[in-house]
């Protein structure tokens, strides 16, 4: 029926694993049984307050992450990072709302302390019954990689790095001359590529993972048609560690494969999440500080004549250019104007500026830019047309942080790349934490990076 349509499928997107299926339900549905067994050990009734902050938490932690497969200390300030950003957020919500006394504090109290524990323990609970099953010999598959180079070696350190999975690696497959090939694959080569099908078939193998490169694309058809006279799944393993992918996804267009290499994050659902979480937050956050808005917006005008507010021309989504509200914290000109770019120490920077700036609360009006969709609470910073212009030329993927909107914090700032950025040392570090964000985004990646900006501003003066 397809095929009469015109359209014949490729490619399916991977089925969804049974612990990944879980860990989604797992976490929230834990999180919300503690919080009703705590209230019936205190007998407190349910109320309807607390089912709705039931459905609150269930919304806001599905689907679970799956940690099955981490080291128990990173699963344990995993698992403490998100619960605190979640009991942030929550308590912001109730601030706001007015509704904090509507709940028992002994029974949040114990909440808060009984539900990561338990979370820890069932995934370290889950992970050893998971690695026990992966050692049992009917559970094990074995692999071989047909290709004895530097790719070949990266698979095959995988597969010793995740020896949870039960997967056995048997070696490599290859042409070439000893000289030629990675000396961490020489011991382990297993013969020629003539010799892959009999070896697979002999011994049972389960897996074969092709490394070789697109240049040999007949010794790999041929390979394949050997291949594919045996039981094993086949799998291509395409070489682009050379350049750096953002959001690598496989796409079918209309029974065309598309290797999609660089992509923003924000597509599809997404992209509606992500603006959900900047609308409601920095509503929140606008409700919340408004007297200190006001609070700020007198300060600048009576320390130093001019607006209260200045605009800066950044470069947006997609690279186009959006106007950015600022308290400003510099003299005007003669003329009125805004000196639009002071550095560090500049003698037009107001004593009252310099607070703002070493306090980040001249960023505070960017609350607005948020709501106006220029950008989004977190994201790479914006930096100015003429830094763009400069530094695309100079530093790899630079326009790549472009492919989502800036924000007001992101995973550079929290990691001390703020601030001025005078070499190209530090504009190249602070990219590189960019595009790392662009590459893990989550919308839990999103609330501890929140987190973490509001433990800086409070704690650290220098934060920004």
């Amino acid at each position: 029926m397809f095929e009469e349509r015109g359209y014949k499928r490729t490619f399916y997107s991977a089925p969804q694993s049974v612990t990944s299926l879980v860990a989604a339900f797992l976490e929230p549905s834990l999180t919300v049984l503690v919080f009703l067994a705590v209230s019936h050990a205190f007998d407190e009734p349910i109320g309807r307050s607390d089912l709705t902050l039931c459905l609150l938490v269930f919304a806001l932690t599905f689907p679970g992450r799956n940690r099955f497969w981490d080291r128990p200390l990173n699963a344990a300030v995993d698992i403490g990072t998100s619960w605190l950003a979640l009991l942030a957020i929550l308590l912001l919500c109730g601030y706001a709302t007015r509704s904090l006394n509507l709940f028992e504090p002994d029974i949040v109290f114990w909440w808060a302390v009984v539900t990561p524990a338990l979370l820890w323990l069932t995934y370290f609970s889950g992970r050893a019954l998971l690695r026990r099953l992966a050692a049992q010999p009917e559970n094990r598959r074995t692999a071989v990689v047909v290709g004895a180079g530097a790719l070949g070696v990266k698979v095959a350190n995988a597969f010793r790095a995740r020896g949870d999975i039960g997967l056995s690696f048997l070696g490599y497959f290859d042409d070439r001359a000893d000289q030629r090939v990675d000396p961490d694959a020489m011991l382990m080569r297993l013969g020629s590529l003539r010799q892959v099908a009999e070896y697979v078939r002999e011994h049972g193998v389960h897996e074969v993972y092709i490394t070789l490169p697109l240049g040999s694309q007949p010794r790999i058809v041929e390979l394949l048609e050997q291949v594919q006279g045996t039981t094993a799944s086949v799998f291509f393993v395409p070489d682009v560690f050379g350049i750096s992918i953002i959001q690598g996804r496989l796409q079918d267009m209309n029974g065309v494969p598309v290797v999609g290499l660089c992509e923003t994050p924000f597509t599809g659902t997404n992209r509606l999440v992500k603006r959900i979480e900047d609308v409601v937050l920095a509503s929140l956050i606008l409700v919340l500080i408004s007297p200190l808005l006001m609070a700020i917006a007198i300060g600048v005008r009576l320390t130093s004549p001019g607006p209260a507010l200045f605009r800066q021309r950044r470069n947006g989504l997609d690279g186009t250019e959006i106007v950015v509200w600022k308290f400003r914290s510099m003299r005007t000109q003669d003329d009125g104007a805004v000196v639009p770019q002071a550095t560090k120490g500049d003698p037009r920077i107001t004593p009252f500026g310099a607070f703002l700036r070493r306090t980040s609360l001249d960023e505070l009006p960017q609350f607005f830019n948020v709501l106006q969709g220029h950008m989004s609470i977190v994201g790479p910073r914006p930096h100015a047309v003429a830094h763009n212009e400069q530094y695309r030329q100079l530093i790899k993927a630079y326009m790549v942080r472009h492919k989502v909107k800036p924000g007001i914090t992101g995973w550079a700032q929290i990691h001390g790349h703020r601030g001025e950025t005078d070499t190209i040392e530090k504009m190249q570090a602070r990219v590189e934490y960019d595009l790392e964000y662009l590459r893990n985004w989550t919308l839990g990646l999103d609330l501890q990076i929140i987190a973490r900006t509001v433990k800086l501003v409070l704690i650290d003066r220098h934060a920004y």
